[in-house]
Order: structure tokens, then sequence, then C-alpha cells
């Protein structure tokens, strides 16, 4: 028996104790949150605290929401049937719906990992001024490390891994508001729904839009699962369901935390300063209203998000994979083949801001991948038996999918058609 099934069968055997402290059930849903502080969502949640203060806090709370909702359902789906989502869609599908519905989850992956490794080489270049190709490739080497330890000691190592980066990007990036002055009228204003003008309403679109990562939802079912186990006792489903709403309300909490906090600090120390739309022109702006040491721990927090947040795209991608084509590759093979996609774009010198938005264009693309079978999947008494969601659930959960998709939509037309 190989050391991660060992660990497992350890995992298994030690269920029953271990479920009586809340504590050691907690951790799947933090590795699924990594993919909520991403690169991805720094410049834009900058850019709407620089460019308007505290009027945009209730669209971060909003799609912080709507986060727990998905991440819940989908940890939900993984407990109850023993299946993963693409296991579910893959038993379902003829092969030639199975391969095209892998060809769009991992152009999605692709996409993810671009951006998260784009994210990384901009962290480097901001802390040791690398050039971006070889911030790539640091990022990739690394990224490599973390996944060996998922494949080599089993998930719970992997997990406390990321636990330790997303404390590391929670203080990256919320270190600031130690030393930015809070007007809390502003704040508490800002959780009043309201726009200002066309572009608020863009920006709102584009932070709501972008909340839901299709490879969270198709991850999070598989981590659920694997943690805790297949089993069909109905009482030990509930104790389960209980713990895992604890670990998405936690992990989610500190992960819009975090947003929440890139945007207070913008609307504090930033106001009405240019160039906040890209990554780099943040950490200048920082650095300038705020002073170098919070520069430079504002660029270990993008550092750690952007090795986090590659590492768990690529354990995304494998869980696809398998799930869809019934086939497994190493995960470190996978991280060498997933690579070479972000440092052929590093090594060509395509703009990296501009890298990222076109990415975010294919997660757009692939959402409705994933939430319409979650939802769909959840609300059926044929696949869920007893735990089928309420009506309750099934309508947030049907008004969820049709927003997001509605949102996504209108940021890819609005993108490609060039509007600001």
């Amino acid at each position: 028996m190989s050391r991660p099934e060992h660990a497992a069968t350890e995992d298994r055997a030690a269920a029953p104790r271990a479920e009586r402290r809340l504590v050691w059930l907690l951790g799947p849903a933090f590795v699924a949150a990594i993919a909520y502080v991403d690169p991805g969502n720094v410049a834009a949640n900058l850019t709407a605290g620089a460019d308007y203060g505290y009027l945009l806090v209730w669209v971060l709370v909003l799609a912080n929401a709507i986060a727990v909702i998905v991440q819940y359902l989908s940890a939900k789906l993984g407990l109850v049937t023993g299946r993963s989502l693409p296991e579910l869609l893959g038993d379902r599908l003829p092969r030639t719906g199975r391969l095209l519905y892998w060809a769009q989850a991992e152009i999605v992956a692709a996409a993810t990992d671009l951006a998260e490794v784009i994210g990384g080489a901009i962290a480097l270049q901001i802390l040791f001024d690398l050039p971006l190709l070889v911030g790539g490739l640091i990022v990739g080497m690394v990224s490599m490390l973390l996944l060996g330890i998922q494949s080599r000691r089993g998930q719970r190592p992997f997990e406390f891994v990321i636990v330790a980066l997303l404390a590391i990007i929670t203080i990256g990036f919320v270190a600031g508001l130690l030393i930015s002055p809070l007007d809390w009228t502003g704040v508490a204003q800002g959780l009043v729904p309201r726009f200002q003008n066309t572009e608020t309403v863009l920006l709102a679109a584009s932070m709501l839009g972008a909340t839901v990562m299709p490879h969270a939802i198709y991850l999070h079912s598989s981590l659920a699962r694997d943690r805790h186990g297949v089993t069909t006792d109905r009482d030990r489903i509930r104790r389960l369901l209980v713990a895992t709403r604890w670990d998405v309300l936690i992990a989610l909490f500190i992960a819009g935390s975090v947003n929440i906090s890139m945007l207070l600090l913008a609307a504090a120390s930033l106001p009405g300063v240019d160039g906040t739309d890209t990554i780099e022109g943040a950490h200048r702006a920082i650095t300038g209203a705020l002073g170098p040491v919070v520069g430079v721990i504002f660029g270990i927090g993008l550092l750690a998000s952007g090795l986090a947040s590659t590492s768990v795209g690529c354990y995304a991608g494998a869980t696809i994979m398998g799930g869809l084509l019934h086939v497994r590759i190493p995960l470190l093979l996978r991280r060498v083949i997933t690579l070479a996609p972000a440092l052929v774009v590093l090594g060509i010198g395509v703009d990296p801001t501009r890298a990222l938005v076109l990415s975010q264009v294919f997660l757009s693309l692939g959402i409705p991948f994933a939430l319409i079978p979650l939802a769909v999947y959840t609300a059926r008494r044929s696949i869920m038996g007893a735990f089928v969601n309420s009506r309750a659930l099934t309508l947030a959960a049907g008004i969820i999918t049709v927003l997001v998709i509605v949102l996504n939509i209108a940021l890819v037309a609005l993108t490609l058609g060039g509007t600001p």
C-alpha cells in the first residue's frame, strides 16, 4: 500500500473519533477558498476602492454570500453521493459529450493556471525585480513542491500548507489597514446597494460576476468526499454536513474579509490615484501612500496567492480529468504540462495584465457548465435522496445561477467589445 493510500486509510479509521472535534473536520473549504483570493481579484478590488471609495462594499458582501451557497452545495454533493461533480457528469454523458465537456473544462483550468502563474511572476518582479519569465519558472517549481506534498503525504498535510499560505495572504492584504484611517460611516453607507454611474455598474458586475470559479466548484465536491470518505450512514452524513457548513462559512469569511480589506485599503489610502487597474500600478500606489514596508508585505501576500492558487488549480484540473475521462496522470506531470502555456505567454512578452483579463473571459465561459449541473443535481431526490435541497435552497441556487451567468455573459461581451 502506498503512503497516500495508507494515510487515507488511517484517516478513515480515525474518523468517528476525530469527528467529535469540529476543528479536525475543517479544511476542504479552505483549499477551495483560495480561488477567491487569487491574483485576478486584486486589481478589481483596489480599483473599486481607489475610484469610488466605499461605494461598492455591498458588492463584495453579496459576492461572498453567493460563494458560501455555491461551495456548500458542491461539498454537499460529494459527501451525500460519494461522487465528485465531474464523476457524476462523466457517468451521465455519452463518450462524445464527456470529451467535449472535458475540453471546455480543461481550457478553463488552463486559463486559471495562466492567471495564477502570471500573478505569482508579477509578485516576484515586485519583490526582487526578476524578469517575468524567470518568476513564472520559480512559481512553477515551487508549486510542484506543494503538489508533491499532496502526492506523497495525502490531502491533510496539503490542507495545512494551503491554510498557512492563506494566512500569509490574509496578512499581506490586510496589513495596510492597520495604518489606514477608515471612515466607518462611509463603510456603513457602502453596505447599502446603490450605484453612482454607468462605470460603477460595470465594475460591480465585474466584481460579482467573477466571484464563482468553475474549478473551485468541481474540486470542492472531490475534496469533501476524499477527506471524509464515502458513507451511507445518514447520521454521519448529517454530522459531516454540519461541519461542512462551518468549514465553508469560516473559510469564505476569511477570503471575503481579504477582498473587502483590499477595497477598504484603497478607499482609505488611494482615493483618486491613477494606475490601480494593474497589479504593478496598485503596488506602486500602495507603496507611495503607505510606505515600502506595507508594499513588501503586499507583494508577499500576492506571491502566496499565486503559489497557493496555481497549486489548487492544478489539483482541480486532475480531478476534472479523472472524473470525466476516467484517466489519471501524476499531479507533477500535469503541473509540467499546464505550466507551459503560462511560460509561453510570459516569454513572448504579452502584457501580463491583458493576459489576466483574457483569462477571466475564458473562466466566465466555463461557469455555466459547472453551476447548472450543480444546481440541478443537488435538487434531484434521485441523486441526493433524503438530503435533497429544500425548496428555499433550490430557489436560491437557481437565482444565483441565472444571476452569475447573465453577469458573465455581459462581461464577456463588454471585454470583447472593448468597453472600458
